[in-house]
């Protein structure tokens, strides 16, 4: 039933009231509730906690989520490729025209900690960009959609980026402690904000105006920031690398660089505190 939705969507023109996009939060929403069956508030998970190569932890609810995730993703959107932080990648994605990006549990540091600023990031990509993204955040009962063309929402109700119009006079933004040292060093006038563990839900926080500006420092992947990148596109904002360009999904390498998040109005001026921060760091 699920992939006859999707065969019979024009995906040129989806919206907010279709079945698949309703069937995709629904996908998203059903993962958070596996989620929190192992979460913590203030304390430790319930989960095991291992570590891959590298050192970044991973539960075992960020697998549970993502076989569950693959599971009824793919049987909504068959035609699609997979990418996702805990499966293997493998180079069949990148011979199709739309992708699922997804990551189980964005945040996961944060998550077996007990922070309750963890998600659950879903992307339908279609060429490169972002058609649908979901980031529903379980704990703090938050759920971010958007649709391209269609604006974007949080828990059912229309988001707008801040109308802050210049960060001289300083505004509210999230970034890695480092960074916000070498921004401030660059001579960006801001509130640095609490952490938020989850980079998608740190994206998102400037989509809805909670943030002025987030930032994030180099290696983040597609599945952190497909999903967070179209809800902050529909709502009047940008998320790009230093170059200004737009950030192009499903290549073989799935890692960026420094990356900024940012009404479009004042974009321009944060990504070039973000340049002059670079050099700073690079000197």
């Amino acid at each position: 039933m699920l992939s006859l939705i999707f065969r019979h969507v024009d995906l040129s023109s989806i919206s907010h009231a279709d079945a698949l996009v309703a069937s995709f939060t629904e996908v998203a929403r059903s993962a958070g509730d596996l989620a929190l069956g192992f979460f913590r508030p203030g304390g430790r998970t319930s989960a095991e906690v291992l570590h891959k190569a590298g050192g970044s932890p991973v539960t075992e609810a960020d697998l549970l989520v993502d076989r569950f995730l693959k599971e009824r993703l793919c049987a909504l959107a068959p035609e699609a490729g997979w990418l996702s932080e805990e499966t293997e990648d493998t180079s069949a994605r990148l011979s199709k025209e739309l992708v699922l990006v997804v990551d189980p549990i964005d945040g996961t540091r944060g998550f077996a900690r007990g922070d309750l600023a963890w998600a659950i990031a879903v992307a339908l990509v279609r060429d490169g960009r972002p058609l649908l993204g979901i980031v529903h955040a379980p704990a703090l009962a938050e759920t971010y959609v958007a649709v391209k063309g269609g604006g974007a929402r949080l828990n059912g109700k229309i988001i707008e980026v801040s109308k802050l119009r210049t960060l001289t006079a300083g505004g509210r933004i999230a970034a890695p402690a480092t960074l916000a040292a070498d921004l401030r060093r660059a001579g960006l006038q801001f509130e640095l904000q609490p952490r938020i563990p989850s980079l998608a839900m740190r994206i998102a926080a400037v989509a809805s105006g909670a943030l002025d500006a987030g930032f994030a420092s180099e290696n983040s992947n597609d599945w952190d920031i497909a999903a967070a990148d179209l809800i902050l596109d529909e709502a009047g904002g940008r998320l790009a690398s230093l170059d200004g360009c737009a950030i192009v999904y499903n290549r073989s390498d799935t890692r960026h660089g420094v990356l900024t998040a940012a009404p479009a109005q004042i974009h321009a001026e944060v990504n070039a505190a973000a340049r002059r921060a670079r050099g700073a760091m690079a000197g």
